[in-house]
């Protein structure tokens, strides 16, 4: 596990649209998500719409961002959510279940999604990575997504294609 911050990606000044998909579950933790992600991509992309979708759980995130990719065609998606870890092997199967939907979902779309559903052993783990400002991954999905749709815009904006050279 990373212990520092992605390093802040360039400023975005184009207009983009964004959707946030966040569980209500453990919203103490999925609260402190939002707010860092939605003040982050203000900080980074001013310009920007974004919109907030809220579900009742981390299950239910990758159907909604089905639905916001076929009806709202985002630039990119930002999936929040918390899972801890019970005594019990469904907190794991449900991360597992929710990691593939929304890679399936992303490769299926040809549009990013960053997966920020996070799977903690403990509360005091989900602190340190949803409340605190060292590892916030609020805030990290947000660079996420600015520095990946700055990269899929030089992509879909390019002329030649570039490949490595050969030795």
């Amino acid at each position: 596990m990373s212990k520092a911050s992605p390093p802040k990606p360039r400023s975005l000044s184009q207009k983009i649209a964004i959707t946030i998909v966040a569980s209500q579950y453990n919203s103490e933790f999925t609260d402190a998500l939002v707010e860092n992600a939605q003040q982050e991509l203000k900080e980074l992309t001013p310009n920007a719409q974004i919109n907030l979708v809220r579900v009742p759980g981390a299950f239910e995130i990758p159907a909604t961002v089905e639905a916001v990719m076929r009806h709202n065609q985002p630039t990119c998606v930002i999936a929040l959510g918390l899972i801890i870890r019970g005594q019990t092997a469904h907190g794991d199967l449900v991360a597992e279940s929710v990691t593939h939907a929304l890679q399936q979902i992303a490769v299926n779309h040809v549009t990013p999604i960053i997966h920020e559903v996070i799977l903690c052993k403990d509360e005091k783990q989900a602190h340190a990575r949803c409340v605190g400002n060292t590892l916030n991954r609020g805030k990290e999905a947000a660079r996420a997504a600015v520095a990946i749709t700055d990269t899929f815009q030089q992509l879909m904006h390019a002329t030649t294609c570039i490949s490595p050279s050969k030795s």
